[in-house]
């Protein structure tokens, strides 16, 4: 059986990707989404996961049309979750 990659933690998408294509730092994304720059923080340096209502929030910023769907950020939240929880992170 072959080895699946580590899926990215979402925080890790958010920050080099969405952040930066948006020409936002962690203050201005974190007033954006409704919560403090900490909360934000943690999401993105891989010390908290997205939660449900973080999921929401991601949407009604970004906008579905623009990758903000809940359940996208949801998926790949629970990708990295099972992958961790496999004992496979070698």
């Amino acid at each position: 059986m072959s080895r699946q990659f580590n899926p990215p933690h979402p925080g890790e998408t958010l920050r080099e990707d969405v952040l930066p294509a948006l020409g936002l730092n962690v203050s201005q994304a974190a007033e954006q989404l409704g919560v403090t720059r900490t909360t934000l923080s943690r999401v993105l340096h891989g010390h908290a996961g997205i939660s449900p209502d973080m999921a929401m929030r991601i949407e009604k910023w970004l906008g579905v049309e623009n990758g903000g769907s809940a359940e996208h950020w949801l998926a790949v939240q629970a990708s990295h979750d099972r992958w961790h929880m496999s004992g496979d992170t070698q």
